[in-house]
């Protein structure tokens, strides 16, 4: 696999959001328990539980406007 590692994120100087619904992370890091994706040069964040109710399409590759 071609994919580039990144080193964990530093951070942010503003909060983290889920992406899908809106949930802000506590402090200024994403959680492990959440997933990180790129989708058209843009980095998205999404939340634990909604990481595990769309984990078959996640793990179809399909980007998040088709779940």
């Amino acid at each position: 696999m071609d994919e580039e590692t990144h080193p964990p994120e530093e951070p942010a100087a503003e909060a983290v959001v889920c992406a899908r619904c809106g949930t802000a992370a506590e402090g200024g890091t994403v959680p492990l328990t959440w997933l990180s994706a790129v989708e058209d040069g843009r980095r998205l964040h999404f939340c634990e539980a909604c990481a595990r109710l769309h984990i078959r399409a996640i793990e179809s590759r399909l980007d998040s406007l088709w779940w």
